[in-house]
């Protein structure tokens, strides 16, 4: 495992938890590592950058996209079922 992968892990940890928490609609959000792999899962869906700290997603070509440690590529819907919010920032 290497040093990102353990820096992710007890976020990871934390979402998975607290996802099942956040209302009688929210089911638990599929995470991926690599953009490639949430493309796969989320067919007929965008692909997002989740941000655990903010609670926000950026979507393709938003500047903060891709960008940060505390982050993983997940399905839009998935996000806003859970209580994910669209970032202003950038391109909308």
């Amino acid at each position: 495992m290497n040093g990102r992968s353990r820096g992710l892990a007890p976020w990871l940890a934390l979402i998975l938890l607290g996802a099942g928490a956040g209302g009688a609609g929210a089911q638990p959000l599929s995470l991926y590592r690599d953009e490639a792999q949430a493309r796969l899962h989320c067919s007929g869906d965008a692909v997002v950058w989740l941000d655990f700290q903010t609670r926000r997603y950026y979507a393709a070509g938003q500047a903060r996209y891709a960008q940060g440690r505390t982050a993983v590529f997940t399905c839009r819907n998935q996000a806003r079922r859970n209580g994910y919010r669209r970032s202003i920032l950038g391109r909308r």
